[in-house]
């Protein structure tokens, strides 16, 4: 990875028990009915997102007091603090108030603004991934816990690309999107988190979205970067707090290179 500072096995334990406690919550309210409320951007957001930050930001508090919090529901609480969790209790709500099992829980950490440590855990998949800085990604299944590696793609042509929706792509980003998608060999779309595990896995080759938050990338860094590959914005700089929500995921870097050049025009 690129990240300088190694993680903790400490906070790697924490992040675990995080993923637990909001796959007992999150579960809990799966394929039940529920009242769906709509945000200020007028996406959904229901009882079981806002108990499962709450849940993990108690844990958080009890463990490392002094540790800051980014959560996707309840707000910020110190974003300055050397340490900071990022928390997305379900990314890809609109699955999950659906029935779909394709729906995850994000978890990262930073250190100084750095993402340290990620974590994608599907729960009702009975799938994660974990990420952390100076240690190898692991996935983890009904089968055990293993190391894993992205695979080696040397042309767009031979690329898998996921994209959540090509309608998270507007104006000018739609244009640029389809200069890659048009190019690759295999474009497929609704992937959410999952996808990022994927190619972690070394089973796709690009991730390509736009119009993201924090808690949306910055738990997604680690994993894939522990996996060998690189996840960046459209122009290759670094993600961060202050990123602009679009992102570029390669497991190769002449994918990525290639990709880069034709969203950026250069």
């Amino acid at each position: 990875m690129n990240n300088e500072t190694p993680c903790p096995d400490e906070f790697a334990a924490l992040a675990n028990r995080l993923a637990d406690t909001a796959q007992g919550v999150v579960l809990g309210y799966f394929r039940q009915a529920l009242d769906i409320d709509r945000k200020a951007d007028e996406s959904p957001v229901t009882i079981a997102d806002r108990e499962a930050e709450s849940a993990m930001r108690a844990l958080i508090a009890e463990a490392f007091p002094d540790h800051g919090v980014i959560g996707e529901e309840h707000g910020n609480d110190r974003p300055e603090a050397e340490y900071v969790w990022i928390l997305d209790p379900i990314d890809g709500t609109k699955r999950f108030i659906s029935g779909h099992p394709q729906f995850g829980t994000l978890i990262g950490l930073l250190h100084r603004g750095r993402p340290i440590l990620g974590v994608i855990a599907m729960p009702a998949m009975g799938e994660r991934w974990l990420g952390a800085a100076g240690r190898p990604t692991t996935h983890t299944d009904r089968q055990g816990t293993r190391e894993i590696r992205v695979r080696a793609c040397a042309a767009l042509a031979e690329a898998t690309l996921f994209a959540t929706s090509p309608h998270m792509f507007m104006g000018p980003d739609f244009d640029a999107f389809e200069q890659v998608r048009t190019q690759v060999g295999l474009p497929l779309y609704g992937s959410e988190c999952y996808g990022y595990g994927l190619l972690a896995s070394g089973f796709a080759d690009l991730v390509i979205e736009a119009d993201m938050g924090v808690y949306d990338y910055l738990p997604l860094v680690a994993v894939v970067e522990g996996a060998g590959g690189s996840l960046t914005d459209w122009a290759g700089a670094p993600l961060g707090l202050n990123s602009d929500g679009r992102v570029l995921a390669a497991g190769d870097p002449r994918c990525h290179a290639a990709a880069r050049s034709l969203l950026t025009g250069t």
